[in-house]
């Protein structure tokens, strides 16, 4: 084989190669080819003249040299000719292989379709060095894996030169080689340049229809088709095909890199992160160092892939896990905060070392590189590269890994968002849609059933329970929509009874049988009885009545006359389609309430939003007939449990303005609604702190322990107190109440009233009364203020400002 000056491959080298090769190719390849430089010495001949031409002189002495080695103009059977006329060789094959760039490219020309090499450059020798055991098989189960082998590849040339189809030749391969320096991976892109190759016909050139045509281009990998309509025994190949080899490592890692980061387990099966650290050498050149990743998850950092034996394939349950501030004073967190890659070039040296630096110094590291992975504008995790040798990774040689930071950002965050996905699946299943102001707390028990479900261990509900929550209640009803929902009742009832009457008086006018007068007197019956009040049972009795005595006569009686007919279509078409009763009055009201509950539900809505700004709370709202609302707020419900009572006093004051806006709006959507109704409004008051709990049978929250019960127990029952003494009700149309049980609640109650009638919102005055006993609550008491209808809308439109101004003024006494 030719040595590391480059140029022909002696004939007993390429012989004994020829040996090795020629057995893989006798079956698999179906031609015959002929290694020839005839095609190369056309080239020389046509270079003669026009730009670029070769010199007179030079292709004059290349014929003459030619004129003396007629063995070249043949197809060489002997390797030894190629030795023989080596100086002559070596002329030809210049203009292909100029020695200019020999050291630079790497090239070789080889045998037709076969991998005998007969001629390289010195680049090409050294890389491909196991020429006779490596490059071949790896070509070819390259091409292979491109879905083109060298039969097919010899097809598509036959087609193109000879049939004229309009093909591609010419392809190009990546492969891949171990280096000898680093035993990395080196990627070279291999071109196939077929210019020097020429097919003989023998014999006639097979013919060809338009349909067989057709057939082979859409069969390109057909063998069997290929082989029938163009045998190999009537073409051979002469000549050389010239292959050259770029050096693509860093784009084709990077391709792999993409490839394997897409993969849903890349970054938690060990094996995976094994390959994207060998791909990271690779682009780098560095085979020492060790790549490592972290994802930034609420608070804390999982350390990914570090060596744990488990293998569940979740970052999370793979993980080691620090919380950020553990990071504290470290290159990380200077990577985390400046959003910039970060370096120390020599541990061993560094002034600033945090325990994290020392544990990483104590492992034998000396150098850090550590990268923050970006999702926009926020870091999803972190990126670090160690090496044992000081500057190994500098900030230049770092520039590679600005193409490399984005895949593993990509990844990380697909990762996080699996890990979200698995724990909002958990919440779903368990507890249930959660209010956002809780779901950390969620969040955190979903972690730990992951944690232990992934570990094998027995797997239970932890308890979701908050300690010390101060509760604010109130509750919007609709006045009398027990008695509004009967009276719509009856109405109906009436109207549909009346209808059925008209059918019978019709058909007994139409046909005179006593049986229809009797019916009438039925219904009649019925009418008199439901216009003097709506009792239990009534609606069932009077529509069994009709459905089973009345209605089934229709059919028949409508057969009677005009007037019977006119009856029955006038009660068919009040009927509500589907329910099979009259449902007009109730239809009224209930789209009134509707329209109530759409109104003030919007209201709270928007004015939760804003609520939600001044601190982080539960709320929750439950609509009936009317609308309650739930707010629970404190330190244990906050992640990081920071609390301050101004922000009590600050959402005691918005929910009283709320409800001013809640009566204005109940009051101005009045006059639009098919059934008049009208609201009340109560707010209870609690200032000591209670405890709430997550209830799994039910899936909400509750309130937890005898004593916090009490407090259960007055919401559902408060809505019917009375003043005590009397039977009025304490709730009242344009009015707010706000019930109490302790003096200093109704001090700071006061404040905040006397606030608001100065604003604008609520009239002068305040009642103070006495609740009646409620069943197992006694001792409660209310204040009682007329919200001002005029000037509420004007009012509502600086309530952030006056909100602050009033906890200024009220804080001092309240606190």
């Amino acid at each position: 084989m030719a040595t590391n000056g480059g140029g022909i491959v002696s004939g007993e080298s390429m012989d004994a190669m020829g040996d090795v090769l020629m057995e893989q190719q006798v079956e698999a390849f179906p031609f015959i080819t002929a290694l020839s430089l005839a095609p190369l010495i056309r080239f020389w001949d046509q270079g003669g003249t026009g730009p670029g031409a070769v010199r007179p002189e030079v292709l004059r002495a290349l014929r003459k040299d030619l004129q003396g080695a007629p063995e070249l103009l043949e197809p060489i059977i002997d390797a030894t000719v190629l030795d023989r006329h080596r100086e002559t060789v070596e002329k030809l094959m210049s203009i292909v292989f100029p020695p200019t760039f020999w050291e630079r490219d790497i090239s070789a020309a080889f045998h037709p379709y076969g991998f005998r090499k007969f001629y390289a450059t010195p680049a090409f020798d050294r890389l491909f060095e196991d020429i006779d055991g490596t490059f071949a098989p790896r070509m070819e189960e390259s091409k292979r894996n491109r879905g083109m082998d060298r039969g097919t590849s010899a097809y598509f040339m036959i087609a193109k030169k000879l049939y004229g189809f309009d093909i591609d030749t010419d392809y190009s391969l990546v492969i891949g080689l171990a280096d000898a320096g680093t035993g990395l991976d080196r990627y070279y892109k291999v071109s196939f340049d077929s210019r020097f190759l020429d097919v003989v016909v023998i014999g006639d050139l097979p013919a060809l229809s338009p349909e067989e045509r057709a057939r082979l281009l859409a069969e390109p990998n057909n063998n069997a088709l290929w082989r029938t309509l163009l045998p190999p025994e009537r073409f051979q190949f002469h000549g050389f095909m010239i292959i050259n080899a770029v050096d693509v490592t860093e784009q084709e890692a990077l391709s792999i890199l993409r490839r394997d980061l897409v993969e849903n387990d890349s970054l938690s099966s060990r094996e995976r992160f094994t390959e994207l650290q060998t791909r990271v050498r690779t682009i780098l050149g560095k085979p020492e160092i060790s790549l490592g990743l972290s994802a930034v998850h609420g608070d804390q950092v999982l350390l990914l892939n570090t060596h744990r034996k488990s293998d569940n394939r979740c970052i999370f349950t793979d993980s080691v896990r620090y919380r950020l501030a553990d990071f504290n004073g470290s290159i990380y967190e200077r990577a985390l905060r400046s959003g910039q890659i970060q370096f120390i070039d020599d541990l061993r040296t560094w002034p600033d070392r945090t325990e994290m630096e020392e544990n990483t110094l104590a492992k034998g590291y000396a150098n850090m590189c550590v990268a923050p992975l970006r999702d926009r504008d926020s870091v999803v995790g972190l990126l670090y590269i160690l090496s044992p040798v000081p500057g190994d990774i500098n900030r230049i040689n770092a520039l590679r890994l600005n193409e490399v930071l984005p895949l593993f950002a990509i990844a990380v965050k697909r990762s996080i968002e699996e890990l979200n996905n698995r724990v909002q699946r958990i919440i779903r299943e368990e507890y249930t849609a959660i209010h956002p102001s809780v779901e950390w707390r969620f969040r955190k028990a979903a972690l730990n059933i992951i944690a232990r479900q992934d570990s094998g261990a027995e797997v239970t509900l932890e308890p979701i329970l908050f300690n010390g929550v101060y509760p604010l209640y109130n509750v919007t009803d609709v006045r009398g929509s027990s008695t509004q929902r009967n009276l719509a009742i009856q109405q109906d009832l009436v109207s549909q009874l009346k209808l059925a009457r008209e059918v019978m008086r019709s058909a007994r006018r139409d046909r005179a049988l006593s049986i229809l007068s009797h019916l009438a007197f039925r219904i009649e019956r019925h009418i008199t009885a439901i216009e003097k009040g709506l009792g239990a049972g009534d609606e069932a009795n009077v529509l069994a009545f009709l459905q089973e005595e009345v209605e089934p006569l229709f059919d028949h009686l409508e057969t009677f006359g005009d007037g019977a007919a006119r009856g029955v279509a006038a009660y068919r078409a009040a009927i509500e389609p589907g329910l099979g009763i009259l449902y007009d009055r109730r239809r009224q009201y209930e789209e009134s309430m509707a329209q109530i509950n759409r109104t003030c539900a919007a209201y709270i809505e928007a004015e939760e939003d804003r609520a939600q700004n001044i601190f982080p709370h539960y709320f929750e709202k439950h609509e009936t007939d009317g609308i309650d609302m739930s707010i629970y707020v404190g330190a244990p419900l906050v992640e990081h449990g920071t609390f301050d009572p101004l922000y009590l006093r600050e959402l005691r004051l918005w929910q009283l303005m709320v409800m001013c806006g809640l009566a204005r709006a109940g009051e101005k959507i009045k006059p639009r609604l098919s059934v008049p109704l009208d609201t009340t409004h109560l707010v209870l008051v609690q200032h000591t702190p209670l405890s709430i709990r997550f209830r799994l049978d039910e899936k909400q929250f509750d309130v937890d322990g005898a004593y916090n019960i009490r407090y259960e127990i007055i919401k559902k029952r408060i809505d019917k107190a009375t003043i005590k003494g009397t039977s009025e009700r304490l709730t009242q149309p344009g009015k707010i109440a706000i019930v109490y049980s302790q003096g200093r609640e109704a001090q700071e109650y006061t404040e905040y009233i006397e606030f608001l009638v100065a604003s604008g919102y609520l009239a002068e005055g305040v009642e103070e009364v006495d609740l009646e006993d409620l069943q197992g609550v006694q001792g409660l008491k209310a204040l009682r203020v007329t919200v001002r209808m005029d000037t509420i809308d004007e009012a509502m439109e600086s309530i952030p400002a006056q909100i602050s101004e009033a906890i200024r003024s009220i804080a001092s006494v309240t606190a």
